[in-house]
């Protein structure tokens, strides 16, 4: 391995913050998710990883300075702190990685500094430079194993009130740019989410993370959802709720006929069975609540007859 310095482009003079910089710069540039048709770019990350291993722990970095440890962070002699008599690996030895097509592997370890790195460790680093589009999937290691595997992306898809209830299929583009089919199972609800299998971001190992959508639900101008059920205000005449009738009352799935018994008050809600959303216990119904509606504008010989009512036959729907 060339010397780390060289391969962080960094003077030995340079500080901590110095050799931070120009990991984060170089990783951004040969990162393998961004240069998935470059097959050398896996042996640069690697190489610039092996190099911040030494650089950013302040102990390693001595210890390559005063010529203990290579550049792959071996020691160069027999008898070194931490190393065994025998010329082997002492229990005390920190981990060196490499980037191969089974992602992050371990390699040998050298004595005596085992520890974090003082300038921020690279799993640290790989978070800040994935931000929030990106998380790690799983973690199969120390270090930046967990970049190795592919990144879960992140979208929201806001549906009407009728994909939610009876299903659909939404045409989504991700934050990669790339569009996919989103299969909406019915009776989801408001923040669920749907996972795409091997839609996100793939990994030098070839295995690609997953798209996760969280789903949001419209507001609709007839219906509110009330878990399983859905309900309805469904106004109706003076003469309708007295007299009774059929109303045509509409569902998610078009429009049924409901019988309004006479004398029916305000407020008074009927159910429809089975007209409202899928769930684990059954689809649930829709709720049609009465509400009275008076003509618009008024009328005359309305008003005349509820002055002669009021005096003739008061009543107090309100007594208690």
């Amino acid at each position: 391995m060339r010397d780390p310095y060289e391969v962080l482009g960094v003077s030995k003079g340079a500080n901590e913050a110095a050799i931070k910089s120009a990991f984060r710069k170089l990783a951004k540039k040969f990162h393998p998710d961004a240069n998935k048709n470059d097959p050398k770019s896996a042996a640069q990350f690697s190489e610039l990883n092996s190099a911040y291993e030494i650089l950013g722990d302040e102990k390693k970095r001595k210890a390559f300075d005063s010529g203990e440890i290579d550049a792959e962070g071996k020691p160069r002699f027999q008898g070194f702190e931490g190393a065994n008599p025998g010329g082997g690996m002492g229990d005390g030895g920190f981990e060196t990685f490499s980037w191969g097509p089974g992602g992050a592997q371990r390699g040998g370890r050298a004595g005596g500094f085992r520890g974090s790195f003082s300038g921020g460790g690279i799993d640290d680093i790989l978070k800040d430079m994935l931000g929030g589009m990106a998380g790690g999937r799983r973690r199969a290691g120390p270090a930046f194993e967990e970049a190795s595997v592919g990144q879960d992306i992140n979208a929201a898809l806001t549906i009407l009130l009728e994909d939610a209830v009876l299903g659909a299929s939404k045409r989504l583009r991700l934050p990669t740019g790339k569009e996919v089919d989103v299969k909406i199972p019915a009776g989801i609800s408001e923040g669920q989410q749907i996972r795409l299998k091997g839609q996100g971001l793939s990994g030098p190992t070839g295995v690609s993370g997953d798209a996760m959508i969280t789903v949001s639900i419209a507001k609709h101008p007839l219906f509110e959802r009330d878990g399983a059920n859905l309900r309805i205000d469904l106004p109706v005449t003076l003469y309708e709720a007295v007299l009774g009738g059929k109303v045509r009352v509409p569902t998610l799935d078009g429009a049924v006929e409901l019988a309004i018994p006479a004398n029916t008050t305000s407020g008074r809600t009927f159910r429809l069975k089975g007209k409202g959303a899928p769930s684990k216990a059954g689809t649930g119904d829709l709720l049609a609540t009465v509400r009275i509606a008076l003509p618009e504008g008024g009328d005359s010989e309305l008003d005349e007859l509820m002055r002669k009512w009021r005096d003739s036959k008061p009543y107090d729907p309100r007594k208690d």
